[in-house]
């Protein structure tokens, strides 16, 4: 649960930014749409393999251009 206490000196715009970020770096916003729609076992076991070879294919390019700096 995200909480966000107003401090003195914050305007209402300042309250709804910190919200906001506190939102998006726990990630609420991309859960709640990862759980939109029902996904069938066999279709969620494929998608965490994508997941895997893409987090791979962007490690090894990562490498490679520290490699290469």
């Amino acid at each position: 649960m995200v909480v966000v206490k107003k401090m003195p000196g914050d305007s209402d715009d300042a309250l709804i930014r910190k919200f906001s970020r506190k939102v998006m770096s726990e990630g609420i916003v991309q859960e709640a749409k990862r759980r939109e729609f029902y996904l069938k076992p066999s279709q969620a076991r494929k998608q965490k393999v994508q997941d895997e070879r893409r987090a791979r294919r962007l490690a090894m390019d990562k490498a490679e251009k520290t490699a290469a700096s």
